[in-house]
């Protein structure tokens, strides 16, 4: 007959141990100590290795930051490059601009104030880069032009007025003084 083993203690972990040893034999225990203590091992090294990848991403990041940092206080420390352009290509940008900033409208507003309507007005040649108007005219006679000068004389706008040249048509039956005045105007 077979032996009963009867044991009416409470079971403690030795205990189990000991009938398990008992059952299973010592080397399938060591065997599920062993495997375990590789699953354990194998556990903590993924989790150093993700610890390493999260550290190294994360300096990547700082770096990547310090770059841009430095690339934008770069961009601000530097001036931009200007174009270089040759004098003689500035000279002419810039008559180009004195002559669109030119005040055509005062002037015009100011010759037509002064001029009366016995004076005939022929050309206006305004020259941007002496500020100087020059006038071109007929008039009867030489006490109308003097007169019509003396008018654009008294402008706000014109600094000096000067007669550059005058001369009688005589080809004309009326006989008309045809001059020409320069008038310097004021910058704004």
């Amino acid at each position: 007959m077979k032996r009963l083993a009867l044991d009416f203690a409470p079971r403690s972990l030795r205990a189990m141990l000991a009938q398990q040893t008992r059952r299973t034999g010592l080397a399938v225990l060591l065997g599920a100590v062993l495997g375990l203590g590789l699953v354990l091992s194998a556990v903590l090294g993924g989790y150093r290795l993700m610890q390493a990848r999260e550290s190294r991403l994360a300096q990547a990041q700082q770096d990547q930051m310090q770059q841009a940092r430095e690339a934008r206080s770069a961009a601000r420390a530097a001036p931009a490059p200007q174009p270089a352009l040759p004098a003689a290509q500035a000279a002419a940008i810039n008559r180009a601009i004195l002559q669109l900033n030119l005040p055509w409208r005062e002037l015009q507003h100011a010759v037509a104030l002064a001029t009366p309507a016995s004076v005939a007005l022929l050309s206006l040649e305004p020259d941007a880069g002496k500020r100087v108007l020059r006038i071109m005219a007929e008039a009867r006679s030489s006490d109308v032009m003097f007169e019509y000068l003396r008018a654009l004389q008294q402008q706000a706008l014109f600094a000096a007025v000067t007669l550059t040249r005058h001369e009688v048509n005589e080809q004309d039956a009326n006989n008309p003084v045809r001059f020409q005045i320069e008038a310097q105007w004021v910058p704004d």
